[in-house]
């Protein structure tokens, strides 16, 4: 499998956008903006689902499904949030087409216009809190911890696939509770599963906070987030939790009986990961070889590629493929066994180690004579014979090394490519020279933050919850800062 596309020094933008392609993860869509998420590339997202789907149900979670269509008074109820999503709104306004007069094909049925227009959902708080109305009486109800696994659509002017489409999959939790201490804990539980899902199944560290006003989720008293560092300097948002104190419980008059008999609102939270969290995994490890996949979210974790030129080599070999396959299962370890004829070995080699499938087993004659089997690992390219003997405890061992060795790559890569800047000049200069992420003082005004962006395209990405108070000057105004924050350029 030939790798004709620019090395990640060349050209990062444009080796993302091919080895998406080119792996077979996803393609643009007919429709603009939109893509189409092959097997393989949907393959790793039922992964990430079913691990973080477990993880919602063990704290108590559960799911359900509310309509892609919202009113659009619904969002009007909401001032900041019908801000904040206002611009990246589809709008539905008629129910049905019919043919043109003059016979080209069909138009708007003018006489079809709806009542009332709907908005294609581009997050689900108002639909949801209308319908929490009717689920919630007394605090016997709650807490209520919905979560629901949907698709949204945001108008996107410049697209990439996975980190920005105009439609996208993710999952979406909405959760109501007695008091706003109780919903604070929701927030922070969730991004504690949120951190902990990126660092032990995407083997990704990130950095925990809270977002700053300007860039907190519309409608949103708090926004918790974690925050990951991309090979390019770059920063991704791999998840946010946020705290809605009690605006969208009064937006839509959603009270309950106290346990002091008396009427109130609920407090609430929302929380949310999607399918942008698969061109994190692509961007932190892969390598200018193609893909580089931690075995935990791995479609294929071991190959097995047989070695043969005569037909009784190949039945012997396929047997013992055959064990070994089945003992790594046992295991829970996924497994594939090659026995395509039409390709060579030195095909299947390639096209594996493009992929990013963990391990590679290759077993010919010698091996079988020898009861061993040579052993090829994506993550350092590197190579050795093993025993047969216990194969699935050796494999199994390298495969959760080969999770940690990937863990510890991109930490490394972090704290080498975080900068700790004081002044005006050196934060310029560092954000173009090295980019990463950078800990500056900051006066603690939208207005700086503001000015901050325009002039540098870089964000505050997060405030860590585990910042330590260290007075100091913001690096614009030098106004008092009680802290550093985190700031980067972003996707």
């Amino acid at each position: 499998m030939a790798k004709d596309f620019p090395t990640r020094a060349e050209n990062y933008a444009q080796w993302y956008n091919d080895l998406v392609i080119k792996a077979d993860l996803a393609e643009n869509s007919a429709v603009r903006g939109c893509m189409v998420i092959k097997p393989y590339g949907y393959a790793i997202w039922e992964k990430m689902q079913a691990a973080l789907d477990k993880m919602f149900k063990d704290t108590g979670h559960m799911n359900a499904y509310f309509p892609l269509f919202i009113p659009k008074s619904f969002f009007s109820r909401e001032a900041s949030h019908v801000e904040g999503f206002a611009k990246e709104c589809a709008v539905v306004t008629h129910y049905r087409l019919k043919s043109a007069p003059d016979g080209s094909g069909v138009v708007v049925d003018e006489d079809a216009k709806l009542d009332e227009e709907l908005i294609i959902r581009p997050t689900s708080e108002t639909i949801i809190w209308d319908t929490y109305r009717n689920w919630i009486q007394s605090y016997r109800d709650l807490p209520l911890l919905i979560n629901q696994w949907a698709n949204v659509v945001r108008w996107e002017m410049r697209t990439r696939l996975f980190l920005r489409t105009t439609e996208f999959l993710w999952q979406e939790g909405h959760t109501a509770h007695a008091t706003s201490q109780e919903a604070i804990e929701e927030t922070e539980i969730i991004l504690g599963i949120y951190a902990d899902f990126a660092e032990k199944w995407m083997a990704i560290p990130v950095l925990k906070g809270f977002k700053s006003p300007n860039e907190r989720f519309a409608g949103a008293v708090e926004t918790y987030c974690i925050e990951a560092l991309m090979q390019d300097g770059k920063a991704l948002q791999a998840g946010t939790s946020h705290f809605l104190g009690q605006n969208f419980a009064k937006a839509f008059d959603v009270k309950f009986l106290n346990r002091n008999n008396e009427l109130d609102y609920v407090w609430a939270t929302s929380w949310g990961v999607s399918t942008r969290l698969v061109g994190g995994l692509i961007m932190a490890h892969s390598d200018d070889n193609g893909l580089v996949l931690p075995p935990k979210l791995a479609p294929i974790q071991v190959v097995i590629i047989p070695i043969y030129k005569k037909p009784e080599q190949f039945a012997a070999i396929a047997d013992k493929a055959a064990q070994i396959k089945t003992a790594l299962e046992k295991k829970g370890i996924s497994v594939k066994f090659d026995d395509r004829d039409s390709f060579t070995p030195g095909w299947k080699f390639n096209e594996y180690e493009f992929k990013g499938v963990p391990v590679r087993l290759a077993i010919g004659p010698r091996d079988l004579e020898n009861d061993t089997v040579e052993v090829a690992r994506r993550d350092t390219l590197e190579k050795a014979v093993y025993q047969m003997t216990d194969i699935e405890n050796k494999v199994a061992n390298l495969l959760d090394n080969i999770q940690e060795n990937m863990y510890q790559k991109a930490l490394a890569f972090r704290e080498n490519n975080t900068h700790q800047v004081d002044t005006w000049e050196e934060f310029c200069n560092t954000l173009e020279n090295k980019g990463g992420f950078l800990l500056a003082h900051w006066d603690g005004t939208s207005e700086t933050e503001q000015i901050i962006k325009e002039e540098t395209k870089a964000t505050i990405r997060v405030i860590p919850l585990d910042a330590k108070p260290e007075a100091g000057k913001c690096i614009y105004t030098g106004h008092p800062s009680k802290q550093r924050v985190v700031f980067a350029r972003a996707y």
